[in-house]
């Protein structure tokens, strides 16, 4: 069955970065969009709260994650065809960037195909990591999150024979598994950890060397990573 196309009159998606860390990273332009908006999406109000406390952002907002029913998606096509401006922003960074707000913009594009949809740049943890990471960074493979299981051992297969630099995404719960499957790849590994955090920190070497680091210095491996293969 056929989407049902909704006429919007003059409204405006705003697609908005956030900070991936440092609360002080936002744009100007960024918080005089949330200010202007009429309805702010928010992966978790609670998190975005926090940057609208600092900031006097008293626009209203409404949770849109990857467990959202669909009604909640009907309920945001509704403010949209009432000619509301709505911002969609992340816990951190751009959204659409390895979290489910790609799949809420295909879905406004489909349904509304003459709306505005406007991208406010801003922070994101992949091009925050290789801006400071010292290697080549011309062309590059990013693979989002690395899956817990299945198809994992053939993307480690294709990092190894990839003539690019590869980056990945993390979590403190599996940085140990992902080290010991580099090991036996010969190739300079950077890691990234908490970028513009309190605890910020870049290691930069063999995967070996590094897995040993984090296993001598337990707190290292907490937080959120970026992985970065190169040759």
């Amino acid at each position: 069955m056929d989407s049902v196309v909704y006429y919007s009159p003059m409204s405006t998606f705003y697609v908005v970065a956030t900070p991936i860390g440092n609360l002080e990273d936002m744009t100007l332009r960024a918080i005089r969009i949330l200010k202007e908006v009429d309805l702010i999406l928010c992966e978790d109000t609670r998190v975005t709260k926090r940057i609208m406390d600092k900031y006097g952002i008293n626009t209203l907002t409404m949770s849109y994650h990857s467990q959202s029913s669909d009604n909640k998606i009907d309920k945001i096509m509704e403010q949209i065809a009432e000619g509301k401006n709505i911002a969609l922003v992340t816990d951190a960074g751009t959204p659409g960037i390895s979290d489910p707000g790609s799949l809420l913009v295909s879905k406004v594009r489909e349904t509304f195909p003459d709306l505005s949809i406007v991208s406010i740049p801003g922070p994101s943890a992949l091009t925050s990591a290789l801006s400071i990471a010292g290697v080549p960074t011309h062309e590059f493979i990013f693979l989002g999150f690395m899956p817990h299981k299945k198809g994992r051992e053939t993307l480690f297969k294709e990092i190894a024979e990839s003539e690019r630099a590869v980056v990945f995404y993390e979590s403190t719960h599996r940085i140990i598994k992902t080290l010991e499957s580099l090991k036996n790849i010969n190739k300079k590994v950077t890691l990234a950890r908490e970028i513009t955090k309190i605890y910020e920190e870049v290691l930069q070497g063999s995967a070996e060397s590094i897995l040993k680091t984090l296993v001598e210095n337990p707190e290292k491996q907490k937080g959120e990573f970026v992985v970065i293969v190169s040759e």
